[in-house]
């Protein structure tokens, strides 16, 4: 293990070296007009819930430690905790899905709009993202029905990426704003991981995802541009995607995903998951950066996706990052947890409300196991 932690370092030592800071140009160039986010009503802390936990079954209780010590205070759920202590059947679910994911897009999409200064009917394309439940047809066209999107918009839904649905989803919306200048783009996302907490699993893998996952949305508004502002109400230059790209490992589906239970979804979460990041995430963003003709000195600050605190000291560790440039990940787990597809778009918000500038990476890791990344230009 040893070595190969010793050859990864080399790997990012020798990108960094072999390639200058500007060495070509970058192959997006796609403004990001507004981001937004939105929480469900209910507001749990930590002790609390595994206080709950606890009613359900005392068989952990001697693991507090996985709540107490995993640097999340509150979370957001879309219903009552006393829900998840209840049997619910697929149906029940499904219904409890659409419901509490469509007020959130609602309000997100809304957000969203009025901060970039458009209306639904300006809106040219939109894509979809969520893992944590379903809808037939897909909830982008249910949510037509409350807000007035034209009839011809483009719509693109995504199910299936989980945790990197966000980065995901945000790189397949940049890609489509890349190839209509002048289009405007919606990016919407959502999981309701509390919907998949069945109270009849008294697994272990059941019990720590209890312990880190909430719910919540995130709205991205992007323009493909040759104006210097994009359409931004500030008169600035808007912050840019300008590279996206991804990995997906195979045979590792076993480390991180959702089986189909008789009552809904059933969490895969390997506890030997930190190591099969520590094993492979330094290449992949070695691979990443070097294909752009990058390497990590000409990144200036990092947009990780906040899984959980082994995810984020592991970036931290294979990174050669400093706390401090992970500030915006760390305090969103602290406030939110992990809310799967959402949580990275969490981080983009408040590093831009912080008024953080230049290179960013942005990464999220997900199903599969696979991870995504984008570029960012604050």
């Amino acid at each position: 293990m040893l070595d190969l932690l010793d050859d990864v370092e080399e790997g990012i030592d020798l990108a960094r070296d072999a390639i200058p800071r500007t060495a070509r140009r970058l192959p997006l160039s796609v403004g990001i007009l507004s981001v937004a986010t939105a929480t469900p009503e209910h507001k749990l802390s930590q002790t609390d819930a595994f206080a709950r936990v606890n009613r359900v079954t005392s068989v952990f209780a001697r693991l507090s430690g996985i709540y107490t010590n995993s640097g999340i205070e509150t979370r957001y759920s879309c219903v009552p905790p006393d829900w998840c202590q209840k049997h619910h059947g697929w149906e029940e679910r499904m219904a409890e899905y659409q419901r509490h994911a469509l007020d959130l897009l609602e309000k997100v999409a809304t957000k969203a709009l009025a901060s970039a200064g458009l209306a639904p009917h300006d809106i040219d394309v939109i894509v979809t993202n969520s893992t944590t439940g379903l809808a037939v047809p897909s909830i982008d066209a249910l949510l037509i029905n409350r807000l007035e999107f034209r009839e011809t918009v483009t719509r693109l839904p995504i199910f299936g990426f989980g945790c990197s649905g966000g980065a995901a989803g945000l790189a397949r919306a940049t890609q489509l704003a890349q190839s209509m200048p002048g289009a405007n783009v919606l990016f919407l996302t959502v999981d309701l991981c509390s919907l998949c907490v069945r109270a009849n699993d008294h697994s272990l893998t059941n019990f720590v995802a209890a312990a880190l996952f909430g719910d919540g949305a995130a709205a991205v508004v992007l323009r493909s541009s040759d104006r210097e502002n994009y359409g931004s109400r500030t008169g600035k230059r808007a912050p840019r995607i300008v590279a996206t790209g991804e990995r997906l490992w195979s045979k590792t589906e076993h480390y991180l995903g959702l089986n189909i239970k008789d009552d809904g979804f059933g969490m895969v979460l390997s506890p030997a998951l930190p190591t099969l990041l520590r094993e492979n995430f330094g290449p992949a963003v070695a691979q990443f950066l070097g294909h752009h003709g990058l390497s990590l000195t000409d990144i200036d600050g990092f947009l990780i996706h906040a899984g959980g605190r082994k995810i984020l000291e592991t970036a931290e560790d294979i990174l050669g990052t400093r706390r401090d440039q992970m500030a915006h990940a760390w305090s969103v787990m602290r406030d939110y947890g992990n809310m799967s597809s959402a949580t990275v778009l969490f981080v983009l918000e408040r590093a831009l409300a912080a008024g953080a500038s230049g290179r960013h990476l942005l990464a999220a890791f997900g199903f599969g196991f696979s991870a995504h990344f984008a570029i960012a230009e604050l």
